[in-house]
């Protein structure tokens, strides 16, 4: 431990009222850089009861740095993750005030939605399949509360893994007899492509992505509980957006789900 608590609940404070503010802060990293992975979650937890304490609930969790490519740039070797909370949810054809964000990017995801309870350690692929009512197209808008997205790994972290917002799409497909390794995205910003992977590319797997988390949040003693979403990554780059700008994202065998800014 490097931080004191009281440093700790600073950096917390800080960013809550860069995401009310809509003021990014200058980076965690810059202002203490000794913290580690583990002060970054104490200071994720931290705003996030700040939040309940306010009347929110948590909903779901979201998985962020699944890719190779994403690790290699942040330095690490595992992802990381993020709470979503109940006014993260965006309407898909409501859309979203552009003005309301900092510097938003988006990305394509697939969600579970389970209907058991996963609790850490020794979840394994099979654990979450059985778990999992289903899954569903969806999008993630993702926001840096940090100027300019100038992060390290521990400053996404602290800052929620950069959570701004999701949507979802309206199928809900079982698992059974689809192989997520296989299933193919392609997400187009105003009628031009802006991105294209596979499942693959999530960890090998969204299903793994999905048990890793529920491994991980049992060193803080938290579940993934029945009805909650799961956003288990994404396997293309974020994409910028600002007001005007349309999303849709077509997910192979799984179905589609589309934004707008406004």
């Amino acid at each position: 431990m490097t931080l004191s608590d009281k440093e700790l609940s600073g950096v917390a404070q800080d960013l809550l009222t860069a995401c009310k503010d809509r003021t990014p802060i200058k980076p965690v990293t810059e202002e203490y850089p000794e913290i580690d992975i583990q002060e970054a979650y104490r200071i994720q937890l931290l705003t996030v009861e700040a939040r309940l304490s306010e009347g929110r609930k948590v909903v779901g969790k979201k998985i962020g740095l699944t890719s190779p490519a994403m690790q290699e740039m942040l330095g690490v070797d595992e992802p990381d993750y993020g709470h979503l909370l109940d006014d993260m949810f965006v309407y898909e054809g409501v859309g979203l005030n552009a003005s309301c964000l900092l510097q938003p990017r988006i990305e394509g995801e697939i969600a579970f939605v389970l209907e058991r309870d996963l609790i850490g350690p020794g979840i394994t692929p099979v654990d979450v399949l059985r778990s999992t009512a289903g899954v569903m197209a969806s999008l993630e808008i993702i926001d840096s509360r940090i100027r300019d997205w100038q992060i390290k790994i521990q400053d996404t972290i602290a800052d929620n893994a950069s959570g701004a917002g999701f949507v979802l799409g309206s199928k809900l497909v079982p698992l059974a007899d689809l192989d997520l390794r296989r299933v193919g995205f392609v997400m187009t910003k105003n009628g031009q492509l802006a991105g294209a992977g596979a499942g693959a590319a999530v960890l090998g797997n969204p299903v793994q992505s999905v048990a890793w988390l529920a491994n991980r949040l049992s060193d803080y003693g938290i579940p993934l509980k029945a009805g909650e979403v799961i956003l288990s990554g994404t396997p293309t780059a974020a994409v910028p957006v600002e007001a005007g700008d349309s999303i849709y994202l077509t997910v192979d065998r799984i179905g589609d789900v589309g934004c707008f800014f406004s």
